[in-house]
């Protein structure tokens, strides 16, 4: 039982915590702003580090801040995000949802990629290099590259430079996240392919070649889904 106790404590003071920076974000923060370090964190709301980074972890989860690698963490929003940010998860239809939002990412992400090619810093060039070698390695393993791949296209929105793109950032999410729930993750070559394709003409300032590497890899995936319809007969 004291293993037990141990780790409801530490799940309780991890949510006590949590709700004093909730507070804080709210009262001292504004999108935009990087908080402290971890260590000044957690000096501030008498805690530990491992603690902290935890919190941290769910805050991001919640889209209220980003961390960076290499940077810090920055604060996205100061109040929660709703689970169904677009209020699409009444709709019964899944494919043709999948399908939806597949045509806005069209009109959208080429577009932001070529911008992305164009405006990154050196670091955010970086950053997107690792994300793309993060979901590559998942995707090898068989293992849940989701969460990944929405951490992929986000970064690429905040290549762009663009605030009112950045916050569109959540159709991004929402047609990735409907996309692998109903093609049960597959088009790993390709999504390999074509992520690499992204983020070399990203590296290189090819906006070209971005808008073109990012149509490609939408299309194949809406593909997909339009295979998917077929099969189904909901055609």
């Amino acid at each position: 039982m004291t293993d037990e106790y141990a780790r409801m404590n530490k799940t309780l003071r991890s949510a006590q915590v949590e709700d004093q920076i909730l507070e804080y974000l709210l009262l001292s923060c504004k999108p935009g702003d990087k908080l402290p370090n971890e260590f000044e964190l957690a000096k501030k709301f008498n805690t530990s580090r491992t603690t902290m980074r935890e919190v941290m972890k769910s805050l991001a989860s919640q889209g209220l801040v980003e961390i960076r690698h290499g940077s810090g963490t920055y604060v996205i929003s100061t109040s929660p995000s709703t689970p169904d940010p677009l209020h699409l998860s009444g709709r019964k239809d899944k494919y043709r949802l999948a399908l939806e939002l597949f045509d806005v990412r069209l009109m959208l992400e080429p577009e932001i990629a070529a911008m992305a090619a164009e405006l990154r810093s050196d670091g955010q060039a970086e950053e997107l290099k690792k994300y793309c070698d993060e979901v590559e390695v998942l995707y090898r393993k068989g293992a849940d590259h989701m969460e990944k791949d929405i951490e992929f296209h986000t970064c690429i929105a905040r290549c762009s430079g663009n605030t009112v793109v950045q916050a569109l950032v959540p159709i991004i999410q929402s047609a990735i996240s409907t996309f692998c729930n109903v093609t049960e993750r597959k088009l790993m070559a390709e999504t390999i392919y074509t992520h690499r394709s992204i983020t070399n003409s990203i590296y290189y300032r090819d906006p070209i070649g971005a808008r073109c590497a990012m149509t490609a890899h939408l299309a194949v995936n809406r593909d997909m889904i339009q295979e998917k319809i077929r099969s189904s007969g909901k055609s």
